[in-house]
């Protein structure tokens, strides 16, 4: 059996888009490991194919050279190959120093000397959607209709919904949140009042550093309707939230981490984007319904500053978002 690492993005949404290809690698017969981040980690657990997760001891920025020949020495002669999921020279230098044989990863960063294998690098504008471009580096051709697939462990998803109290299709999940910046963010006042309007109980979820973008829409809902929402951000670990939305009736989200881990868990959902586009990362996902106005012909003036791929809004308008209305999100739940 052949020994792979895969040395995985640094992001939860990208980490569930390498999935196929850790299917595709598992069905020919390799023994799949996975380097990860302590954060992405959990995404990978909820992969069957997936062996062994072995959680780095880094940080972001800086090459840490000494924590990454300190971990290639312990993974030295384990593997025959390495599969390298960013595009960045610091996630190649691991494979190199352990000096597995066969290092297989997208051109750019000066990587010639680390890898032993490599695919041309798109340009932006002609890159192909993230999972495809993700699956092709197992070197076969035929994924473009590739669909990310997670399974929690049902232990894992009973613990979560008895922790936190919760019935399966008994709430919805609003994901409010989106680490990119602003310019991703359907406006909180929305969130708020689609909230308001749902008739089950509502869950919101989000790290530790959206905690006041959630409290800023479960406080009026619930001041409105006592109970109504539930404030989850920054109170649960990934793996619950995991279990939050794998049990829930339907979630609405950006475009972020947690609209890729409901789309892999195969849940009804609403993804709302923005300055980013769907034909490039959409939820692939049969029951996922996308709002982006870049693509609703009937909306006037045409935005044709979509997408811009910016953290804030260019010209300061962010009509791409501020004009999607709640009883329109609320219409395709």
């Amino acid at each position: 059996m052949k020994r792979s690492l895969i040395i995985a993005p640094q992001w939860i949404g990208d980490a569930v888009m390498t999935e196929p290809l850790l299917r595709r690698l598992h069905a020919r017969g390799e023994r799949l490991a996975v380097g990860a981040l302590p954060w992405v980690a959990p995404v990978y657990r909820a992969m069957p194919q997936v062996a062994e997760v072995i959680e780095f001891p880094f940080a972001h920025g800086g090459l840490q050279w000494r924590e990454r020949w300190r971990l290639a020495q312990q993974v030295k002669g384990r593997f025959d190959t390495a599969y390298v999921c960013p595009n960045s020279f610091k996630s190649a230098l691991l494979p190199w120093l352990a000096g597995i044989p066969r290092r297989v990863g997208y051109q750019g960063e000066a990587r010639i000397g680390l890898l032993t294998q490599r695919l041309n690098n798109p340009p932006k504008g002609q890159r192909p959607p993230m999972v495809a471009f993700y699956s092709a580096l197992s070197g076969e051709t035929d994924v473009a209709s590739d669909r990310p697939q997670l399974q929690l462990a049902r232990p894992e998803l009973e613990a979560a919904l008895t922790a936190l109290n919760l019935t399966r299709l008994g709430y919805h999940v609003l994901a409010p949140g989106a680490e990119y910046g602003e310019a991703k963010r359907w406006p909180a006042h929305h969130f708020a009042a689609l909230a308001a309007q749902l008739d089950w109980p509502v869950v919101l979820l989000g790290s530790g550093k959206e905690a006041a973008l959630c409290a800023s829409i479960a406080d009026p809902v619930n001041a409105q309707r006592p109970g109504h929402c539930l404030d989850l951000a920054g109170k649960t670990t990934l793996v619950q939230a995991l279990g939050v939305i794998a049990a829930c009736k339907s979630m609405v989200s950006n475009d972020s981490g947690l609209m890729h881990v409901a789309a892999g868990l195969g849940v009804a959902q609403v993804a709302i984007f923005g300055s980013s586009s769907p034909l490039h990362t959409p939820p692939l996902n049969a029951l996922a319904r996308v709002l982006w106005l870049k693509l609703d012909a009937a909306y006037q003036p045409a935005l044709d500053c979509a997408p811009c791929f910016e953290r804030i809004c260019p010209l300061g308008h962010t009509r791409c978002l501020n004009d999607i209305l709640p009883s329109r999100v609320k219409a395709l739940l």
